[in-house]
Order: C-alpha cells, then structure tokens, then sequence
C-alpha cells in the first residue's frame, strides 16, 4: 500500500496484555514514551484503548515516523493503516481500491476480531474481500507466501486495513520500572546490558570511571559516543564521569598485584552505591558475564558485589561472548566498542589477578589505605554529561 494513502498508526501491545491490574500503568508509560519521541510531529492525535494505541496521522509523513517508532520498548507491533466504516460493503471497496494501487500478482486476506460482537466471522470476512477482489482483478490467491497480505481489524468503532506489521523490539516501556545506574567501561558488554536493562522497563543513568592522564579523551569520547547510540531508547542519558586516578593509584601501591582489579572493583561499586543512594537509584547494572575474566568468577563476583547495598543486575552473565557480540552489533555498538582506547580496568593490567579472592585479604589490603576520603573525594568530583542521539549531547574539553 503506498504510504501516503495511510491516515492512521495502530501500535499493539503485546507482552502488556499479560500485565492484569498494572496493564493501565504500562499502557500509560508507552503512551508517554511514543508521543515524546513523536513530538516533533505536532499534528498527530492519540487515542489509547484497551488493545492499541491509535495514532491519527493528520497529514503527517508515515515513513519518518515509522523509522522514530522502532526503537521504542514495549510494543508487539505497529502498522499503517486505512479507516474505514464497519459496513462491509465499504471494507470491499476500500481494500479493493488498495490492492489496484501496487503491481501484486498474488495475495492474502487475514482478518482478526477485536470486536467479538460484530457480526461476521473472521474466515466470512476473509472470504468475502477475496472473492471480491477475485472477481475484479486477476490476482490470485496464495495462502503461503503471497505477493501482499491485507490485514483487516475489526476495531469496537471501525475497521482498519492495513498492508504490512512492522515488529517490535518488545520488552517493557522505559521507566515504567524505575531506574539502573549502568557501570560503562567503554568495552562490547556494557553497552549491551544497558540495553537490555531499558527492555525490562528502567531507566538508565551511566557511571564511567575515568582515569587521567592515564586514560585518554578518546576514550572518555567513546563512552559518551555509545551512551549517545543507546539513548535513542530513552531519548537522553546522563553519564557520571568519576576522577578515579588518584583511588586506582592507591590500590596499586597498597594492594597485593593480584588482588589490584578485586579492590578495584569493590570501589567502583562502593562509588556507584553511593551515588545511587543519592539519586534514588534502585539497582545498579553491569556487563559481567560469568567467568569471562578473572573478575567474573563466581567467586570474584560474590566477594567484589558484597561492598554494595544496592541491587546489582546482570543481564549478561549466562552469554557467551558471541552472542554479546552479535547483540552488540545489532544494536550497532559493537565497532565503536572496539576502538583502541583503553580504559582504567586495562591500563594496569596484572599478569597473575586472583580468581577465587578472599574476603578477609580484601579486608585486609583495604585497611592499609584510607580508602573512605578517596571514595568521597570521587563522589564528591563526578562530573555529569548528558548525551541524546538527537543532537549529540554535551562537548566539554575540560572535563577534568
């Protein structure tokens, strides 16, 4: 069908329909996130009902919103689509008139009943917008793999048709279950559990941990540049860039070599903590996959997330690093991901790290610094930037 004969967007819900009592909470929060991403198209009309979102186009162009809506959580599909009355004389003509439009050999009718109570059945339907387009037109028909499928819905008020179902990406709406603060590195898996953190329904901030001089501007430059790509799930991210030289510093003076990354990372997630507490954050996520790297055995994540009182997600810790990879890539991270900039979990590197750390020694080795002034000193110094796939976010030179 040509998209300018479309007047309306029909968005469906999918997983919402198995919400119960909340379904209004969902509905209402994908609603929200639609017409904020659609805002810029100031003459659209919505109307939210029991199973879709209808969106009235007003002369609106359909192929610019169609690319705006498919990064958006928590749909089971949308389609352009016709009005019509529910005279069935007037479905004939109407999907007559459509199919003429394009150069179809073959089709399919396929009709489903939002209305139980409308008089014909489906297959009646079915059967009677076939024959007549049968008897006016030489396509035939092929139940398989036709050239066209028009999809007929029968609304409670009218009829849609429609020529195509455009899949979501699923999930929940963003922010419908509050907020994550998601640990970036800069590397393949982070990007990746931020977005799979926003499918469920949060919100994300992002916490990166730079070290200076040591790390590069490129690589601060990364992060905020896959915190850009992702933010066209949720519009903008804030990314908390943390001054943690002079903590890392300490721990590598202080510390056994192989426990430098274990203390590392039980400040990282002492910092996160805190910050989340500050901005009612409620769970913090990260990229760990279980045994990927000597920080990520069992034993390393028990001990290293026993610092945090705040809830830690891991989306990815049952992956393997090729469908992380092919993720990464489909959500087109993957080569920014792998540009050369090290951050601060590379740039001292030990030979030998312990892979099955005790509590006590990181106890012990934590004692032998005053850790706590650092810790607040990194909290006290995080410098925010916001990042929107939209405009880029904010440039600072002289971040720190």
């Amino acid at each position: 069908m040509p998209e300018m004969l479309y007047d309306h967007i029909i968005v469906r819900y999918g997983e919402l329909s198995t919400k119960g009592k909340n379904r209004k909470e969902f509905t209402r929060q994908l609603t929200h996130n639609i017409r904020k991403r659609l805002a810029d198209y100031e003459s659209l009309t919505y109307n939210t009902l029991h199973d879709g979102l209808f969106i009235k186009l007003n002369g609106e162009d359909y192929s610019l919103i169609k690319e705006d809506l498919k990064d958006i959580f928590g749909y089971s599909y949308f389609s352009g689509a016709v009005k019509c009355s529910k005279d069935i004389e007037d479905v004939k003509k109407l999907s007559l008139d459509l199919i003429k439009k394009g150069n179809y050999k073959t089709f399919k009718i396929h009709t489903k009943r939002h209305d139980k109570n409308y008089p014909m059945h489906s297959d009646d339907i079915n059967r009677a917008l076939a024959g007549n387009i049968l008897h006016n037109t030489d396509l035939l028909v092929d139940v398989h793999n036709p050239d066209i499928i028009i999809y007929v819905s029968v609304d409670m008020d009218y009829i849609y048709i429609m020529d195509e179902k455009v899949k979501g990406i699923g999930g929940y709406p963003t922010g419908i279950n509050g907020k994550a603060m998601v640990m970036m590195s800069g590397g393949i898996d982070s990007p990746v559990a931020a977005y799979l953190t926003m499918k469920r329904g949060m919100r994300i901030e992002c916490i990166h941990f730079a070290s200076m001089p040591y790390t590069s501007k490129q690589a601060l430059d990364k992060v905020l540049t896959l915190a850009k790509k992702i933010s066209v799930c949720q519009e903008n991210i804030n990314v908390h860039v943390i001054p943690f030289t002079d903590l890392q510093l300490a721990i590598y003076k202080h510390c056994d070599e192989s426990y430098a990354i274990t203390i590392m990372r039980r400040m990282m997630y002492r910092i996160a903590d805190r910050l989340c507490q500050a901005r009612k954050i409620k769970m913090i996520t990260n990229g760990e996959s279980i045994g990927q790297v000597a920080s990520q055995t069992p034993e390393s994540v028990s001990v290293i997330g026993k610092v945090s009182d705040t809830l830690i997600l891991r989306p990815l810790c049952m992956m393997d690093k090729l469908e992380i990879i092919d993720m990464a890539k489909k959500i087109d991270t993957y080569e920014t991901s792998i540009l050369p900039y090290e951050d601060c979990c590379t740039i001292f590197d030990p030979k030998n790290p312990v892979t099955k750390p005790k509590e006590d020694k990181c106890i012990y080795y934590e004692s032998l610094f005053d850790f706590e002034t650092l810790v607040e000193e990194c909290v006290k110094n995080d410098k925010v930037v916001k990042v929107s796939y939209r405009d880029g976010g904010q440039e600072d030179e002289s971040i720190f």
